[in-house]
């Protein structure tokens, strides 16, 4: 029964979130996706530096939380410039810019991470209490929505379609199953791994924030740019605040 309320539970915080992610951004938010960059960077590092990080350093050093978070830095560069290289020799006589493109798989990893280390957290809530385990998904699913309508508008305005980038939130969201699976077979084993699995999806998500991202809010360089981009990002921020507070 225990293992049944998991599969339940990181179903419902997966792939019920993506689904409630996407319909409003393709209600809601559709005929303001493209403005909505400066929404996704705020989001993505309140997570990185309000949620994701604060949760590593409860379990590891200083000095091994920054080691992590440089070295997962330095990964996703090594990620993204194999990916840029990929894709250049396919369209090597296309002068486009590809940088965008790249942050796609990138966020899918990053996601990955973070619904893997939800459903391992899932399954040591289940497995010491069902009501706690429930109380558990309903903060998931509340702090998981605004991140998933987060990363669908980046892998939209990385130019991926509706299907496509539905079909990927989806996919990453599937790992949190996968984790509360593992974490269920081997809770004391798999834990150990929690605080290094945190901090470097924290690094991939101020990555693509930083070098994704932002480079392309710095394309549109008048003052009323500014004020909305620098509005979205303190509103995708306090999004995360809001619903830290449940979590």
């Amino acid at each position: 029964m225990t293992l049944i309320n998991i599969l339940l539970a990181t179903l419902a915080g997966g792939v019920l979130s993506v689904l409630a992610a996407a319909t409003l951004s393709l209600t809601l938010l559709k005929d303001i996706a493209h403005k909505l960059v400066g929404f996704s960077v705020g989001i993505l590092l309140a997570i990185a530096f309000l949620d994701l990080l604060p949760e590593a350093a409860e379990a590891l050093e200083p000095h091994q939380l920054g080691t992590m978070v440089l070295a997962g830095i330095l990964v996703f560069f090594a990620l993204e410039k194999t990916a840029l290289w990929r894709h250049d020799h396919h369209e090597d006589s296309d002068h486009v810019c590809h940088s965008n493109h790249a942050a796609g798989p990138l966020i899918v990893l990053g996601d990955g991470l973070h619904n893997f280390v939800d459903g391992v957290l899932l399954a040591a809530a289940f497995l010491q209490d069902p009501a706690l385990g429930w109380a558990t998904t309903i903060a998931v699913i509340s702090h998981e929505v605004p991140q998933e309508v987060g990363d669908f508008m980046v892998l939209l305005g990385a130019g991926y379609s509706r299907a496509k980038a539905l079909w990927l939130n989806v996919l990453s969201s599937l790992t949190s199953v996968l984790g509360g699976i593992l974490g269920w077979l081997t809770l004391s084993g798999t834990t150990g791994a929690i605080p290094y699995i945190l901090a470097l999806a924290a690094a991939s998500f101020i990555y693509i924030a930083v070098a994704d991202l932002v480079p392309e809010l710095h394309k549109h360089r008048k003052p009323s740019d500014f004020v909305i981009q620098f509005s979205l990002m303190a509103a995708g921020i306090g999004v995360v605040l809001l619903n830290s507070h449940g979590h």
